[in-house]
């Protein structure tokens, strides 16, 4: 039995205190290489879905950090997703390293965002027994 396993990195720089995207460049790992993710119309489903729940978790880690009063500098995201030989997710880890440019995340700080994450609309329709790992760590530039 064979899974189907993708790992997908994101590299971002912000520019406001809202979190505004000021650089995105995101990487697919292909026979140990990793390459930049061009999506387009030969882009496979399940890859796509895969960058919705990635740029989805993304997107409720900047909104949240701002709403914490966080202004990011950068950040590098990974994601790994594990899919069984039918196709049924069996397991989601996220990471997120941030840089931040102002701001002092405390401990509930970073529980609330990892929580608002798990709240975006990819997220809340995934599999109730999926095996799901969000990790965000703060640090200052």
């Amino acid at each position: 039995m064979s899974k189907h396993i993708f790992k997908l990195q994101m590299k971002s720089a912000y520019t406001s205190s809202e979190n505004d995207i000021d650089s995105l460049d995101v990487e697919l790992l292909e026979d140990n290489i990793w390459k930049t993710l061009d999506l387009n119309t030969r882009t496979p489903g399940f890859l796509v879905y895969v960058y919705s729940i990635f740029t989805c978790q993304h997107m409720f880690l900047r909104t949240n950090g701002a709403e914490r009063n966080l202004a990011y500098a950068s950040s590098i995201g990974n994601i790994l997703v594990e899919a069984g030989e039918e196709w049924f997710l069996e397991r989601i880890d996220i990471s997120f390293n941030v840089k931040l440019a102002s701001g002092k995340p405390g401990d509930d700080d970073v529980s609330y965002i990892i929580s608002r994450m798990q709240q975006c609309p990819v997220s809340k329709n995934l599999p109730q027994n999926l095996e799901t790992h969000t990790h965000v760590e703060f640090s200052h530039n």
